[in-house]
């Protein structure tokens, strides 16, 4: 509104409602200048700064690696200097609480024997004996080495009957004429998809031990293997499906597109189970599926056949997909850690107390999720009615309330309305015992593949994605279940090449199934 100061009305009404109109206007712009504040605020932390809402301790130690290694080295110093003095080290008190590891039994010892040189008594020149020893252990590490399988298939001929020639028929092999072994083509498979080694990097490191390939070579193991173990990923992918509650969640995977000569954005879908916080009856799962696309339709073709809870964050696929549903066969589950993000944004960038105290509520509802995280749903149940179903029902009036009192156009409404508006799939957890409040399981599932996605860029095609969904889905099946990966795709691979394992006995080659069938101590498990 334009003002012309040479030109107002003397009627005072008038007046007044210029000044409300000019005030009303002020607070628009108060408020649209916060909003861009917040913005640019956000667009820098997101490019510079810390996106997790948590400093995790695993951050903690990475932050504090530098430091460790220095009084590491200044603690070396002074051990020199008390070995010099002839005093021993153990006068040296230790930091309390230094975790020095343990060394398991089913490690292979050998021994190094440090003797005396002289084994005469220097007082009297008798011969010493032996009254015992002091024994010490650390731990060693041998360098993975390559080696050479040599397979022998003898002949034989009949002396009576020229001509007759017997030999027992050729091993299948993984690869077809190739040189890898089944535990070689493992280990390139979970290097890459687990420990994050690009192709190439691994063949630098082959080169390091004289054996030169070509990064193309590598690919092609990678290649033949997923085709070897695609029935088990269709077993993996249809038992996740099964379940009678998800998580579901995706993320970006750029995939080489040849004819634009540059990378399409596609989605690598997950499906995770994970019945353990509620103590439930089935193993831990995640299941990847790859499509080149975003579309609504996506979610209901992968979950077609799906019954139960489905624990999303509020994609609109996934909302289509329930309410598709005419007997209303599928309820979602919103996440609390997707809208509580909203409200932590708001706060770290204006430190609102609006904001503040909605995650101290929020806060107070995870401090009762960790105390019931590992019970029975029936007993989770009964604490969410009794202590959290109050919190969340203040919480709801609370919100209806403070959304009214504040700009419509502000960044805190659009948070508190998002809020509302889910507020039926938020407070599904109050009444079901096994649904958690958040996702967290499916993200956790998707991270390693964050670490993945950075070193290697891209997938080469969509058939390179594919093979990307096939192997994460089964190493991070076989690593949720305490399943060394490479042991057990090598066992399986060996298992499905030779047809020992038939396709209807695919089950038993499930991580859980082949952990307490190969329970040895070459073999067993990892702690989960």
């Amino acid at each position: 509104m334009q003002i012309d100061l040479n030109a107002l009305p003397e009627d005072a009404a008038t007046l007044q409602q210029m000044l409300r109109t000019v005030l009303l206007q002020q607070g628009e712009l108060h408020a649209e200048n916060d909003k861009l504040r917040m913005l640019i605020q956000r667009l820098t932390r997101h490019q510079f700064g810390r996106r997790s809402e948590q400093l995790t301790p695993d951050q903690l130690q990475l932050a504090l690696e530098e430091l460790e290694q220095t009084i590491a080295a200044n603690q070396a110093g002074q051990d020199a200097a008390v070995t010099a003095t002839g005093l021993t080290r153990k006068s040296r008190i230790e930091p309390p609480g230094r975790n020095h590891g343990a060394l398991p039994e089913h490690l292979p010892r050998y021994e190094v024997v440090v003797d005396v040189e002289d084994q005469t008594c220097s007082c009297c020149g008798h011969a010493l004996h032996a009254i015992g020893e002091l024994r010490t252990e650390q731990l060693d590490m041998v360098p993975s080495q390559l080696r050479v399988r040599v397979t022998r298939r003898p002949r034989y001929a009949c002396r009576g009957c020229e001509g007759t020639v017997v030999v027992a028929p050729a091993p299948e092999r993984p690869v077809d004429g190739g040189m890898p072994t089944e535990a070689l083509i493992a280990h390139v498979v979970v290097s890459k998809f687990a420990d994050s080694l690009p192709l190439y990097r691994q063949a630098q490191m082959l080169e390091r031990q004289g054996i030169k390939l070509d990064r193309s070579t590598l690919a092609n193991w990678v290649g033949r293997a997923c085709w070897w173990l695609t029935p088990l990923y269709e077993l993996m992918l249809g038992t996740v499906l099964a379940a009678p509650k998800l998580f579901a969640a995706d993320t970006t995977l750029p995939v080489l597109d040849p004819g634009r000569g540059r990378t399409k954005t596609g989605r690598l879908w997950c499906y995770a189970v994970d019945d353990r916080p509620w103590v439930g009856p089935g193993h831990p799962m995640a299941a990847y599926v790859y499509l080149d696309d975003r579309k609504n339709e996506r979610p209901a073709g992968h979950l077609a056949r799906f019954r139960g809870v489905l624990q999303v964050d509020a994609y609109n696929g996934f909302k289509a997909l329930a309410s598709g549903r005419a007997d209303a066969s599928v309820t979602l589950a919103f996440c609390w850690s997707h809208m509580r993000r909203y409200f932590y944004e708001e706060y770290v960038s204006n430190t609102s107390p609006l904001a503040a105290e909605l995650l101290l509520r929020v806060r107070s509802l995870y401090a009762i999720e960790a105390e019931i995280r590992g019970h029975p749903a029936g007993h989770r149940q009964t604490v969410r009615q009794e202590r959290s179903r109050p919190i969340v029902e203040a919480l709801h009036d609370w919100l209806h309330d403070q959304v009214t009192r504040i700009s419509g156009a502000s960044d805190l409404a659009k948070a508190m309305r998002y809020a509302i508006r889910h507020w039926p799939g938020l407070v599904v957890f109050l009444d079901d015992g096994r649904v958690e409040m958040d996702t967290k399981v499916v993200e956790r599932a998707i991270r390693p593949n964050t670490l993945t996605r950075k070193n290697a860029l891209f997938a080469g095609s969509d058939g390179g994605a594919k093979h990307w969904a096939l192997a994460m889905t089964l190493i991070q099946t076989a690593k949720l279940n305490g399943v060394d990966p490479v042991a057990w795709l090598t066992d399986v691979l060996e298992r499905i090449v030779s047809g020992r394992t038939k396709a209807h006995e695919m089950h038993t080659l499930l991580p859980w199934t082949w952990a307490e069938a190969n329970a040895s101590p070459e073999t067993r498990p990892l702690a989960a």
